[in-house]
């Protein structure tokens, strides 16, 4: 890797540290980077998600006051998210490459709807009120279902999460997005630790993206909330489709 790159890394794992801390999917930031630089998609996608573990995990722990009162919820929720992060990370690493370089674009296509989509997701589910206290027994099907996805790949996992909680739980919204984060964070570290066991991540570009989110996550909780939510929605979009276009050209 030439110092540019590294550079360009670097940067990249700062500006997803801080998008992960205002609005989450800084995989979309980083993964198109990635690829742009000649990483193969499997490799860009293992390094990228093993670089961003920490920043996950940081942001459940800073949430930690909110997630008092929800042991039960985080029992429950977090062994399912266990399990499908489990099952996406086996599905990433013993599928034929094809299969992911074919699938993976218009996951971020829709991963890219779901950007676009998130105010009015979010008002959807804070105005409906649910039917049962603990969400029912669809809700943990949900965190192994969106576990799963995490663990294949990670691109808007927080907004599917919280459309999923705020779907079925009548609770505050602050919360619901610290259990959002401990439940990304379950996924994310489960799926790092079978990356660096059983796959061959680009140790450099895990250095430099870890590094990176860290500090984007401290500038991003600091003086993130001043950028317009718009605006960076803009910017994950064009980022995303961006990514979506590598992966379709070169398969044409």
């Amino acid at each position: 890797m030439e110092l540019w790159q590294a550079a360009v890394v670097l940067l990249a794992g700062i500006a997803a540290g801080g998008i992960n801390s205002i609005a989450g999917s800084g995989t979309l930031f980083t993964f198109p980077v990635l690829l742009a630089l000649g990483y193969p998609p499997i490799t860009a996608t293992i390094s990228n998600s093993i670089g961003l573990a920490p920043g996950s995990v940081s942001s459940a722990i800073a949430y930690r006051r909110e997630l008092v009162g929800q042991r039960s919820r985080i029992l429950r929720l977090g062994t399912m998210s266990l399990f499908g992060a489990i099952t996406g990370a086996l599905l990433l690493i013993y599928l034929p490459a094809g299969v992911f370089e074919s699938v993976v674009p218009f996951m971020i296509g829709a991963a890219c709807l779901l950007i676009v989509l998130q105010p009015r997701i979010t008002r959807w589910a804070r105005s409906r009120k649910p039917a049962r206290e603990d969400g029912g027994p669809l809700l943990p099907v949900g965190a192994y279902l969106t576990g799963t996805y995490g663990g294949y790949f990670a691109a808007a996992q927080g907004i599917i999460l919280m459309s999923v909680l705020g779907t079925a739980l009548d609770e505050d919204l602050q919360r619901l997005n610290a259990l959002k984060n401990l439940l990304a964070g379950i996924v994310n570290a489960t799926a790092a630790v079978f990356y660096v066991v059983l796959a061959s991540p680009s140790w450099p570009v895990v250095g430099l993206i870890a590094v990176g989110s860290i500090v984007g996550g401290y500038l991003g909780a600091r003086f993130g909330r001043r950028l317009s939510a718009a605006a960076l929605r803009v910017v994950l979009v064009v980022v995303g489709l961006s990514a979506a276009i590598q992966l379709l050209m070169g398969r044409v």
